[in-house]
């Protein structure tokens, strides 16, 4: 079964380009195109789609609000955002309101077919290197051992301590690493602590170690 793409850019030659890219993978199909934001977000509750990769900047609606607006809806459409700015502000935004990834429009054509399945998956796409360089500063060091915010207490203690590796953004196969575990076994701490936190991802994830301190920013 293809993977459903809605692609939302306010230039036709950009949504062309990404068109004819996506199309051209067995697996993945193109099912619509958006101008801008508030065309995107109708198009998602419309068509349903797999992905969606969103522009940040759009006329009108833009990429990050019209991501809040998808997230918000509680619609299972994940969002990618694209954008040509290498800016740590647009990918935290991007995050906080509710992306899966985050790509460069410089992006090589089987990077991007590559991560739209990836979260199409229902992984996270945390290998780029302007989100990792987001993880970096903003959820760069774990704080000494401290009371486990009250909202985490529903975590074992094992669910904790993969939820801080998580929150660094590291994989499943270098927490398995490091905690002497199976992958398998970390995948099913990690969909736990997801589940009981109520969280889409990864990403999400982050977002929520550092807004409950958790993990707490690098010192510049």
């Amino acid at each position: 079964m293809s993977i459903s793409v809605v692609v939302a850019d306010d230039q036709a030659l950009v949504r062309g380009g990404f068109r004819m890219i996506l199309d051209a993978r067995d697996d993945i199909e193109v099912m619509g195109e958006a101008g801008d934001g508030a065309e995107a977000v109708e198009l998602v509750d419309r068509l349903q789609p797999d992905v969606v990769l969103m522009d940040v900047r759009m006329p009108g609606t833009d990429g990050i609000e019209a991501t809040r607006h998808i997230a918000a809806s509680g619609s299972p459409t994940r969002v990618v955002v694209l954008t040509t700015y290498d800016l740590d502000e647009y990918v935290f935004a991007a995050v906080r309101a509710g992306a899966s990834g985050f790509l460069l429009k410089d992006v090589r054509p089987g990077e991007l077919a590559d991560a739209v399945r990836v979260v199409a998956n229902g992984e996270a796409l945390l290998a780029p290197s302007a989100t990792r360089r987001l993880l970096d500063r903003f959820a760069g060091t774990i704080p000494d051992p401290g009371p486990t915010p009250e909202s985490l207490e529903e975590l074992t203690e094992r669910e904790l301590e993969v939820f801080r590796l998580v929150a660094l953004a590291l994989s499943n196969a270098e927490i398995a690493k490091r905690l002497v575990l199976t992958e398998a076994t970390v995948k099913t701490h990690v969909s736990s602590v997801l589940r009981k936190l109520g969280l889409r991802d990864r990403v999400q994830a982050v977002v929520h170690a550092y807004d409950v301190g958790l993990v707490r920013p690098r010192s510049s």
